[in-house]
């Protein structure tokens, strides 16, 4: 897979978050895919399973601006630090950084992702 492609699912999966567009989010992973965001929780498995953490996202914030500031390449594997800023369902703003780490597969999909981020430190940004 070249360098391209990869930072082509990249950008595309970025850009489905800030579109809350669920569709083109599940696309961008292989059927069999695993999602470990964040890493620690129980991870999310195939589509029906990242169908489901995307529905916990779009609950949880009516909008998400969620962006790359740093992309690493090598062979089938990128590691992205990121910065999102979001408003809850609430109004409440946050502002939070991650790091994740994708697997791609020979279609260019994501196979695994393991997501290093805070979300307790997220969560408590959005309290009433």
């Amino acid at each position: 897979m070249s360098r391209d492609a990869m930072q082509a699912t990249i950008s595309g999966y970025f850009a489905a978050i800030r579109a809350m567009d669920e569709a083109a989010f599940t696309a961008i992973f292989a059927p069999d895919a695993t999602s470990h965001d964040p890493v620690g929780a129980p991870p999310f498995s195939g589509h029906d399973g990242l169908r489901k953490f995307f529905g916990g996202m779009k609950s949880t914030f009516k909008e998400l601006d969620m962006q790359a500031t740093a992309v690493y390449i090598n062979k089938n594997e990128a590691a992205v630090h990121w910065q999102a800023d979001g408003v809850g369902k609430n109004g409440k703003t946050t502002h939070f950084t991650g790091i994740n780490v994708f697997d791609f597969n020979l279609n260019g999909q994501i196979s695994n992702l393991r997501a290093y981020w805070d979300p307790r430190a997220m969560m408590a940004q959005l309290k009433d």
